[in-house]
């Protein structure tokens, strides 16, 4: 383990660097490819921040679903088999849910500012 600052941290400071401090006086395209610079930074300190949380739960709400264990991706690898060959669908118990739990967890990364998103956070209570 490394000491403070976190790569979390890092992230954002440089994130928060070029949004308030080089942003304002870069104009055109060179303003453009910055703000997408910030917008990856913003989206690999959400990563690192969600990822290892929402990578564990998904993992075990597939165990439970598929009855063993194993790494994420092969556990994602036998639910796509098992959707594609039929034995499950969303009528199997526990699939909708998880389902719709990963696609918050991953819109929570990749698009938290989503307008749908935030609505289905916001009934859900956060």
């Amino acid at each position: 383990m490394q000491d403070e600052p976190t790569p979390i941290e890092l992230t954002k400071a440089v994130a928060d660097f070029l949004r308030n401090e080089i942003t304002p006086v870069i104009k055109g395209h060179s303003a453009f490819k910055l703000r997408v610079a910030i917008n990856i930074l913003d989206l690999v300190t959400r990563q690192l921040t969600l990822a290892e949380g929402s990578d564990d739960a998904e993992a075990a709400r597939l165990a439970g679903l598929l009855g063993r264990s194993g790494s994420l991706f092969e556990l994602n690898q036998e639910l796509a088999e098992r959707i594609a060959n039929g034995e499950v669908d969303l009528a199997t118990p526990g699939l909708a849910v998880h389902l719709w739990q990963t696609t918050l967890a991953k819109l929570a990364v990749d698009q938290p500012n989503y307008a749908s998103y935030k609505r289905e956070v916001g009934r859900d209570g956060g």
